[in-house]
């Protein structure tokens, strides 16, 4: 072959593919479809976002419709419970056990049983309030028990005398009697009024305090 049908077979040798020659023709379609491809590409991720947003919204939503719908159901019970032991709640508050300590109560009922049923003299020592501790499971509304421990010594007549004391006393406050002992009082000629024997009791009044209210948690809510 001559350098003449080299030259001549030279162009058609170099020509590119017809795909890519007329290309242009459809160049602006091609353009087209792939920014409408990439914009339905940005489309579907941004609603499965929202989709996302809206399912945790609505799980957000509910939860707080339901909390509210707790709570309505717990005042209207507690409204019901109120309204039935409001007389009970009203006669142990009355009598002491609900609400702050009141030691001049205690020493007022002591001393009202002495002068009433002529005992002999009696002395005590109330020790400073403490928190009692109790089964976790035992429910108390809401309330903490404390107790303040009384050593009391008196002289008796007989043994009446002290348990005369105790039933009088529990019916105006409440307390627990951890222990009582009882011996005879070292007397010289006996008289009417001596005291043949001796009481020592440890007592623990006892009374009912609101516990702190719990620190509420701030919920999260979706943004």
């Amino acid at each position: 072959m001559n350098a003449a049908s080299r030259k001549a077979l030279s162009p058609r040798a170099a020509a590119l593919p017809y795909w890519l020659r007329e290309f242009s023709l459809i160049r602006a379609q091609v353009l087209a479809f792939v920014l409408t491809a990439a914009l339905a590409a940005a489309a579907v991720t941004a609603s499965r976002w929202y989709f996302h947003q809206a399912r945790d919204y609505q799980a957000w939503a509910q939860q707080k419709r339901n909390g509210a719908r707790d709570r309505l159901f717990n005042a209207e019970t507690e409204k019901r419970e109120i309204r039935l032991y409001q007389p009970q709640y009203a006669a142990l508050r009355e009598r002491g056990l609900i609400g702050k300590e009141n030691r001049l109560d205690w020493v007022d009922a002591i001393r009202q049983v002495q002068e009433q049923r002529k005992l002999l003299p009696i002395s005590y020592e109330l020790a400073p309030q403490q928190p009692v501790r109790l089964d976790p499971a035992t429910p108390l509304g809401g309330y903490r028990l404390h107790g303040s421990r009384m050593n009391l010594h008196m002289d008796l007549l007989h043994e009446g005398d002290l348990f005369v004391l105790l039933d009088d006393l529990r019916q105006r406050s409440f307390y627990s009697a951890q222990e009582c002992s009882i011996k005879r009082a070292a007397t010289g000629l006996p008289t009417p009024l001596a005291p043949t024997l001796t009481a020592d009791c440890t007592l623990n009044w006892l009374t009912l305090t609101p516990a702190p209210a719990p620190q509420i948690a701030q919920q999260w809510r979706p943004q």
